[in-house]
């Protein structure tokens, strides 16, 4: 499994009041998670008139893919016109694979009673 995450600052200007930054912060999120199916949050200075802290996160097996998708929002991110984007950081996570238990580690009787149970429960039915 690999994991990206993107977090980022977002500076606006424009806004007059928390409602003003709350509408750009939405449309944006909104935005992201429908174009690349991303979770996005605001995730620092909730009460910070001009300044909006978010994260990015998704999930894969292909990092390549998942390096391309993070591209792909931080060159949408610096075109924006309603913001400006501030300091970013970027991070790639490379999980462990599970490993099955090799096949002498397997508790036999268990499954054979479980299998059986199952097969009992689905004839009473």
């Amino acid at each position: 499994m690999v994991v990206g995450v993107l977090q980022f600052e977002l500076h606006i200007p424009g806004a007059e009041s928390l409602k003003d930054k709350r509408r750009v912060v939405k449309s944006l999120r909104d935005r992201l998670h429908r174009e690349h199916l991303v979770s996005v949050a605001e995730v620092d200075a909730l009460d910070t008139l001009n300044l909006a802290v978010m994260g990015i996160t998704l999930a894969g097996s292909d990092g390549a893919r998942i390096g391309k998708v993070l591209d792909s929002i931080d060159a949408k991110l610096r075109s924006m016109t309603d913001a400006e984007l501030g300091a970013t950081r970027r991070e790639i996570i490379h999980g462990q694979a599970l490993a099955t238990p090799p096949e002498d580690e397997l508790d036999q009787d268990a499954l054979a009673s479980e299998l059986l149970a199952r097969a009992g429960s689905q004839e009473q039915h």
